[in-house]
């Protein structure tokens, strides 16, 4: 059958989290772009609605309660030197409680709130889609 992202294009989602004009973001460890600070998401399973798919990935991997999220963009990312390609789709959630935490230290090795305009780097391909398709009154 193959592997979602390796052997057919995947698909996944991502959630930006924003809390007083800050966005959290996390680095990851693996591929792709291992190294990379990254908004928070996954790939979407079987059957399971994209909406959920963004919340249940932002609550494993931060220990937050996700609120209400829109969605605001899709983005295709190909990542030639993982040898991987993704489809998706991107939710913004500002309705957010509790305090964020490392909480799958094998996928993700560190984390904190940003300034849009003092970003950490590198950033990943897919950060950099999800932060250009933010509402303008976001970017600040």
């Amino acid at each position: 059958m193959g592997r979602p992202g390796h052997d057919f294009p995947g698909l996944g989602v991502g959630l930006v989290i924003l809390r007083d004009d800050r966005i959290l973001l996390y680095k990851r460890v693996n591929p792709p772009e291992a190294g990379y600070w990254n908004i928070v998401g996954g790939k979407v399973d079987h059957m399971e609605p994209a909406e959920e798919a963004a919340r249940r990935e932002a609550e494993e991997e931060t220990g937050l309660k996700i609120g209400r999220i829109e969605r605001i963009a899709v983005t295709e990312q190909i990542i030639a030197a993982d040898r991987q390609h993704w489809m998706s789709i991107l939710y913004l959630a500002r309705d957010v409680e509790g305090e964020p935490q490392l909480t799958e230290p094998d996928k993700l090795s560190d984390f904190g709130w940003f300034a849009l305009t003092d970003l950490p780097t590198p950033l990943s391909a897919f950060t950099k889609a999800a932060i250009a398709a933010l509402p303008i009154a976001e970017r600040g």
